[in-house]
């Protein structure tokens, strides 16, 4: 909910904006297309008229993550521009979607993401991309290893639905526990070791 920043144009920066609103300016290449998928729809309305539901009917379809150069930094980054169902991931089916020409946008910087057990490799041969995996993103389609997720108001009619952003906080529960029961532990010892023996030599 932060006011947009500028896009800073080093990926080093990013490290501690995460979700951080930004501003771009520029304009797309949609010859190099990149497709996260399946991914599902993000839609809060829906979500919360599905919540406690046993089961919801699901649309499944694809994140379309396209170059995007910054025309005032004089880079090119990746625009998650949003959602589209299976049918409508083949460009040639949304034409009227593909925006030319010079725009400005706002997208929450995201960073690359480890594969989760379960998720299969990316598959860049058939541009399958089933994780963020910025490095190899970049380098299939000649940008800077910097991601945004378009916001909800760049959605232009027959194009991808902005606003696909989830937030996924770390959970760094387990490291907290070892932490303190570490501490604890040692504490504990060398307490042990200053006062009980000295009551076992009285």
């Amino acid at each position: 909910m932060a006011e947009p920043v500028p896009l800073p144009a080093d990926p080093m920066e990013l490290e501690n904006l995460e979700y951080r609103p930004v501003r771009v300016r520029g304009h797309f290449d949609h010859s190099k297309e990149l497709y996260l998928m399946p991914r599902t729809l993000v839609d809060p309305a829906r979500e919360a008229r599905a919540a406690g539901q046993l089961s919801s009917s699901v649309q499944s379809g694809a994140h379309v993550v396209t170059p995007f150069h910054c025309s005032d930094l004089g880079v090119t980054i990746l625009v998650n521009r949003g959602f589209v169902p299976r049918k409508k991931v083949n460009p040639d089916t949304r034409q009227k979607g593909q925006i030319e020409g010079d725009v400005e946008l706002t997208g929450i910087v995201r960073l690359a993401e480890t594969r989760k057990p379960f998720v299969p490799e990316n598959n860049p041969e058939r541009n399958h991309w089933h994780y963020r995996d910025l490095e190899a993103m970049a380098k299939v389609t000649g940008t800077e290893p910097i991601f945004i997720d378009a916001d909800f108001k760049s959605t232009v009619p027959g194009g991808p639905i902005g606003g696909q952003t989830r937030v996924t906080l770390r959970n760094e529960h387990m490291q907290y526990i070892v932490t303190w029961y570490g501490l604890c532990a040692a504490t504990s010892y060398l307490w042990a070791k200053k006062f009980l023996r000295g009551t076992r030599g009285t």
